[in-house]
C-alpha cells in the first residue's frame, strides 16, 4: 500500500492510518514574543502573484494583484534545527513524526543498503521511512550533529504552530512571506531577479541534473543546506527559495486569489490544507518550477516531510 500525494514537491500524510491524534503541545506564552534578530518591514503596497509562462495557473499563483500590507517582523532565515531543539527542550514537546513513528524522506538521502519501504504513488523517490523525525532527518541512523545550522524539517504546520505559541511568535501569512521573499523587487520570479543563476552564480539550494537521479551538486549541496548559505536579498531575508518549502499561516484554496481581501489577506476562511512557499532542494525545472517567491502548495497541516521547515513572523 502506497502513501497519497498532494503533488509532486511534497507529500501528505494518508490519515486513514491509526495514527494518534496530535498531543502534548506547549502553553501558549511560554516564549518572550521577542523580535531580536528578526527584520521590520514596513506597510507598503506591493504586486503578489504571477501568470507569466513559469507560474503554475492550476495552484493558484494568479492573478497578479495590489495587496496592501500593515507593518510586521519576520525572521530572516527559517527556524534551524538548535532552535528547534530549544523549544523541545524547554516544553518536552514531540513532532507529530515522532508520535506517528515515521515521515517522508527523499530515497537519495538513505543508504544504499537502506531496507526497502513504501513509496508515494506517482513520486516513488518519497519514501515512508520509520523512525524519521526532526532528529533523525535521513532516518533513525542518521541525527543533527553537523546540521546544528540547517532548518528543521519533518516538521507538520502544527508543529510550527506549536513553535510560534511557545516563542510568542505566529507563522507568515502568505502575502507577508511573498512580500518579504521578494525584497523590494517588482514583478521578479526570485528574490534577486528574473534569472535563475546571474552570470552563472547560484543563489539557492535547488536540483541540479537529472531529476530525480543525478544531482551534479553544482549549487554546492545535495540535501538541505545552512539557513543563511546564500546572499540575502534586497530585505536581509536568506533562502527565501529552495532549500526547504516554508509553512504559512493561511489555508490553501488555489481558487481564493482573486476574491481575497486586497489589505492584510490572510487566506480562506475553511480548507483541509495549509499553504506552503518558497520550493526546496528538490526543485528542477523538468518537474516542479515552484522555487519562485510566487510558487505555492497545499500540504496536510499534520504532514512532515524531508523538505518542509518555517519562519516566524510577529505584527508590528
Amino acid at each position: 500500500m502506497s502513501e497519497e500525494t498532494g503533488s509532486c514537491c511534497a507529500p501528505s500524510r494518508d490519515r486513514r492510518g491509526a495514527a494518534p491524534s496530535p498531543g502534548g503541545a506547549p502553553a501558549a506564552g511560554g516564549g518572550t514574543g521577542s523580535t531580536e534578530g528578526m527584520v521590520f518591514l514596513d506597510g507598503a503596497e506591493f504586486l503578489m502573484g504571477s501568470e507569466d509562462d513559469r507560474a503554475y495557473p492550476d495552484d493558484g499563483e494568479g492573478p497578479v494583484r495590489t495587496v496592501e500590507l500593515s507593518p510586521f517582523w519576520i525572521s530572516p532565515t527559517a527556524v534551524t534545527n538548535t532552535q528547534f531543539a530549544a523549544f523541545v527542550d524547554a516544553t518536552g514537546y514531540r513532532t507529530e513524526a515522532e508520535r506517528f513513528g515515521w515521515s517522508f524522506v527523499f530515497g537519495g538521502l538513505l543508504p544504499d543498503d537502506f531496507p526497502p519501504t513504501r513509496g508515494v504513488v506517482g513520486t516513488p523517490w518519497w519514501r515512508q521511512v520509520e523512525g524519521a523525525s526532526w532528529r533523525h532527518p535521513f532516518g533513525p541512523q542518521s541525527g543533527t550533529d553537523g546540521i546544528a545550522d540547517h532548518p528543521a524539517v519533518h516538521v507538520s504546520w502544527n508543529d510550527a504552530q506549536a513553535y510560534c505559541d511557545w516563542a510568542g511568535l505566529r507563522l507568515p501569512t502568505e502575502a507577508e512571506w511573498e512580500y518579504a521573499a521578494r525584497g523590494g523587487i517588482r514583478g521578479c520570479a526570485f528574490p534577486w531577479g528574473d534569472e535563475l543563476e546571474p552570470a552563472g552564480e547560484h543563489r539557492m539550494n535547488v536540483w541540479q541534473g537529472a531529476f530525480p537521479r543525478e544531482n551534479t551538486r553544482a549549487d554546492g549541496w545535495y540535501g538541505t543546506c545552512p539557513v543563511d548559505t546564500f546572499p540575502a536579498n534586497g530585505f536581509g531575508m536568506y533562502n527565501m527559495t529552495g532549500n526547504v518549502w516554508e509553512w504559512c499561516r493561511d489555508r490553501f484554496d488555489p481558487g481564493t486569489a482573486a476574491t481575497d481581501t486586497r489589505r492584510d489577506p490572510s487566506g480562506p476562511a475553511e480548507g483541509a490544507r495549509r499553504s506552503a512557499r518558497g520550493g526546496s532542494y528538490l526543485c528542477h525545472e523538468s518537474y516542479c518550477r515552484r522555487y519562485r517567491v510566487s510558487g505555492r502548495q497545499g500540504i496536510a497541516p499534520d504532514s512532515s516531510i524531508g523538505n518542509t521547515g518555517f519562519r516566524c513572523a510577529r505584527q508590528a
